[in-house]
């Protein structure tokens, strides 16, 4: 005979995943917020200027922000194995991105 599954245990092992994805989406976003400077702005102007951002449709423009974005990785990739390169680097994703914005 077989052994009964256990629902309520393989349901409570389900949440407790899906809880750590979350806490784990949240800090990853607050780390996002903080390499790319924007945590020196107002909340109110952060939060305005990705509710401006959610609306965009222009699919082109959407494309340039992903190649942006994509650079700044690939800089802080780069420059986390270089120890200092990688301040360096982070500081001028900063300064780009403060004068694009």
């Amino acid at each position: 005979m077989r052994k009964p599954i256990d629902f309520d245990a393989e349901l409570k092992a389900l949440e407790a995943k899906a809880k750590a994805l979350k806490e784990r989406k949240m800090r990853q976003l607050g780390e996002l917020v903080i390499a790319t400077g924007a945590d020196a702005l107002d909340v109110e102007v952060l939060a305005g200027g990705l509710l401006g951002l959610v609306q965009i449709t222009d699919a082109t423009r959407k494309e340039g922000w992903r190649r942006k974005g994509q650079a700044f990785f690939q800089r802080r990739g780069a420059g986390a194995e270089g120890g200092a390169a990688g301040d360096a680097g982070s500081q001028q994703a900063n300064d780009g991105g403060s004068a694009s914005a």
